[in-house]
């Protein structure tokens, strides 16, 4: 490290190149390539961006999906020392626009298949922009790749979800990704066959993840553009995949694809974040032995936080398990430290935690107590120091003095062999502040009535979380990670 500074760490990439350049590094749309031959476009791609005028600190915004271009320009600005600001391709032109602009853009960066969402923000934005393919006919600049990073440089802004609310830039150093992959690789283990399956979207961070810890570890990710269950599933069985992200409802997706067809040993851990994992979907993967391990993160934190230890994912059925080291974690209720099993709200604290949000002082002020994180999401310990999630602060229903997670509720729907989605929200009411209602979705060639569930749920929870209400709906409002929006199923429930 250049004059002894302990803020750097070598430039991951280039040490990557040097330490094992013919090791399969990336398969995307059929085609591998090697540590060298992916380096090989990064070094052209940052020359032609180079050209056009990128350099440390600008931002740069990408409208790309899940791609071997996604890959290749994301470690293109790392190597210049731009910002890479991913974009949702879900979202509507308004919401992109919004983004853009928010985020004071100087480069979009859109996918050819994008044309038409381009077009739609194209006079709405204020920054340049360029289909991906153009990158080909731009002359080149002599460019070196920085030899190192700082650890507090920013390397990219993600957008919250928006679950909750309107959606904030958030900040993540190199110094948070890379420590979230330290944190993450000292739970799991490294093995020399690693390969991890990305069909998580890469424009979150829980894909942008896997990404960089493939270069920091030195093993091969294959990208899948989409998610497609028969796809993955034989991915699995032919590529050697050992590791795969994933959230409930694509796990749920997988195992209905393949019936009781076992996985090969060679997949040892199905990372399943992005909520709690409904207790008879982890029952389901137990009885087919699937190595499901459950973790707990977010876009603040780089991805994971807490996961359970693999040799603990039977023990402790449903536990999102102990926070990653050298992060710290506490659950408080009104700035007190709750009892054992008592739920709060979970604060994080250490290397992996944002920074702030873009342009937000005031936000991350309330978000960021001496160092703490306030995650807004509500957990519980057990004895052994086992995280629990229970479920958002702000998804929380009181009914008539009593609190009700809806995760809870959801966990007793999906129970019913029948129903195969299922999202609880609470709405006013008069006499006792709000009710409990749930949408569902039946599997195909089910039927049941309201009555039916209702009498589901009266015999396996208290009274008070019993839905007064079931709507049969063609499919959950959800985000393009898979989580279920809860703030749009409220807002579509009269419509």
């Amino acid at each position: 490290m250049e004059d002894g500074n302990n803020n750097q760490i070598p430039n991951w990439l280039t040490r990557r190149v040097e330490a094992t350049p013919d090791n399969k590094a990336l398969l995307s749309s059929g085609v591998w390539l090697t540590w060298r031959e992916l380096y090989e476009l990064v070094q052209d791609t940052a020359e032609k961006l180079s050209g056009l005028g990128i350099c440390p600190g600008m931002r740069v915004a990408l409208l790309l999906g899940n791609s071997q271009e996604f890959v290749v320009i994301l470690h293109a600005l790392g190597q210049m020392g731009a910002t890479v600001v991913p974009l949702n391709l879900r979202l509507t032109p308004a919401e992109l626009s919004w983004q853009i602009n928010d985020i004071k853009a100087e480069l979009l960066v859109y996918a050819e298949g994008q044309h038409e969402l381009a077009n739609a923000i194209r006079t709405e934005i204020i920054c340049p922009i360029l289909v991906i393919t153009e990158l080909n006919d731009k002359p080149k600049t002599t460019f070196s790749p920085q030899k190192y990073f700082e650890l507090n440089t920013v390397h990219s802004i993600i957008y919250s979800s928006g679950t909750t609310g309107k959606p904030k830039g958030v900040l993540l150093t190199y110094g948070n990704h890379f420590w979230n992959a330290i944190a993450s690789v000292l739970n799991l283990g490294h093995q020399h066959n690693d390969c991890w399956l990305a069909v998580l979207p890469l424009f979150h961070v829980g894909g942008m993840s896997i990404l960089l810890r493939s270069v920091v570890y030195g093993i091969p990710t294959i990208v899948h553009e989409s998610f497609d269950p028969t796809a993955v599933n034989r991915t699995i069985d032919e590529d050697g995949v050992t590791i795969i992200s994933v959230v409930a409802n694509i796990l749920q997706r997988m195992l209905d694809e393949r019936g009781d067809k076992p996985y090969p040993p060679t997949l040892r851990c199905v990372l399943a974040g992005g909520g709690p994992v409904p207790k008879p979907l982890l029952e389901r993967c137990a009885a087919l032995n699937i190595p499901v391990t459950q973790t707990y993160g977010m876009s603040e934190t780089a991805s994971q936080a807490v996961t359970l230890a693999p040799e603990d994912a039977m023990r402790k059925l449903g536990s999102a398990g102990k926070v990653l080291y050298p992060s710290e974690l506490r659950v408080e209720n009104e700035g007190q430290t709750v009892k054992v099993c008592e739920v709060g709200e979970i604060l994080i604290r250490g290397p992996i935690v944002t920074p702030g949000y873009a342009g937000r002082p005031e936000e991350t002020d309330r978000a960021l107590q001496d160092g703490w994180l306030h995650t807004g999401d509500l957990g519980k310990l057990d004895v052994e120091g086992y995280l629990y999630i229970v479920d958002r602060r702000t998804d929380l229903i009181i009914s008539g003095g009593e609190n009700i997670y809806p995760a809870e509720v959801e966990a007793v729907l999906l129970a019913h062999p029948q129903i195969e989605e299922a999202g609880v929200i609470g709405l006013q009411d008069e006499r006792w502040g709000q009710i409990v209602v749930a949408g569902v979705k039946l599997r195909p060639n089910s039927y049941l009535t309201e009555k039916e569930i209702i009498e589901w749920c009266v015999t396996r929870l208290a009274k008070y979380k019993v839905p007064k209400q079931v709507k049969f709906l063609e499919s959950l409002p959800r985000n393009a990670a898979g989580k279920l929006v809860r703030r749009q199923l409220r807002e579509d429930w009269n419509l």
